[in-house]
């Protein structure tokens, strides 16, 4: 039984729901209140999909998610990479010179350093820059503001006095699309491979492991170590390769890293979102 809906972690408005509307816009996007929130509204059938962050290019990794994927029990089918354009709002009728306040959630605010101090505005944290936006909406407090996103402003009725404040203008969040059920078909020309491992304890296994993807000139775009079990000596190493396993050369490397792991496992084979795939071109040309 399908639901079309996509769950995402938030309050509409957030930009896990901008990014559940622009790579899957025939779904209806379910806000939930945590990430496993998430993950379970996919398991026990409430979703069909559910839509992830894992990292943005202003604040790096998004906390716990590695952690996540691997126990979830669902796969990757697809990427999608969403620019954060940061928009300062407030009640209708409120002009920029009277706002003392912004509230928004704690990644945000660094981001949006250089115009805060140019209007001399105080940054205060919130869970969910997407809820504050609803909380100001509901107390209707004319020397605040919100930083968040146009939708938010849209869904809450706020007015947007300055859009795209951010500080970097290649502030982008990369999102992972995931399902009950894997799909490793060969769907676009560019294909992405994740995967989690943990290596044999001999020495310079990572080192050898790693060894086959060099030697089959196959582009890794990701490796990240992490612990788990809450120990210091179990380490998993989360890991994006540009390639399909049905290719050669990926699956002569696979093997090689499967000779050298005590663990691997495929979270997803997925086609590379467009702007990977311009990125990479560019790269290589």
């Amino acid at each position: 039984m399908t639901t079309n809906r996509i769950a995402f972690q938030g309050e509409p408005g957030a930009y896990s729901d901008e990014a559940c509307r622009k790579a899957r816009p025939d779904m209806e996007p379910l806000p939930c209140r945590t990430f496993e929130d998430v993950i379970d509204a996919v398991r026990n059938g409430q979703a069909d999909l559910a839509m992830l962050p894992v990292e943005n290019t202003t604040y790096g990794r998004v906390a716990d998610i590695h952690r996540l994927l691997p126990e979830s029990g669902l796969h990757i089918v697809d990427e999608a990479f969403v620019r954060v354009h940061i928009s300062l709002m407030a009640m209708p009728g409120v002009a920029i010179e009277e706002v003392r306040k912004v509230r928004a959630h704690p990644v945000l605010l660094p981001q949006s350093a250089a115009f805060l101090s140019g209007y001399g505005i105080r940054g205060e944290s919130a869970a969910d820059s997407a809820g504050a936006a609803a909380e100001l909406a509901e107390s209707r407090d004319m020397t605040a503001g919100v930083l968040a996103s146009d939708l938010a402003a849209e869904i809450y009725g706020l007015n947007i006095l300055a859009r795209h404040i951010e500080d970097h203008a290649h502030n982008t969040t990369r999102f992972l699309v995931m399902a009950r059920d894997a799909d490793h078909s060969r769907r676009a020309e560019m294909m992405m491979t994740t995967f989690v491992f943990r290596v044999r304890n001999i020495p310079a296994a990572l080192y050898k492991a790693m060894g086959g993807f060099a030697t089959n000139g196959v582009n890794m775009t990701k490796l990240e170590s992490y612990m788990v079990d809450g120990v210091f000596t179990a380490t998993q190493f989360y890991s994006d390769i540009q390639g399909h396993p049905g290719d050669a050369n990926v699956r002569r490397a696979l093997e090689e890293l499967s000779y050298f792991s005590s663990q691997l496992n495929i979270l997803g084979v997925y086609p590379a979102d467009p702007l990977r795939a311009r990125e990479l071109q560019l790269t290589q040309e």
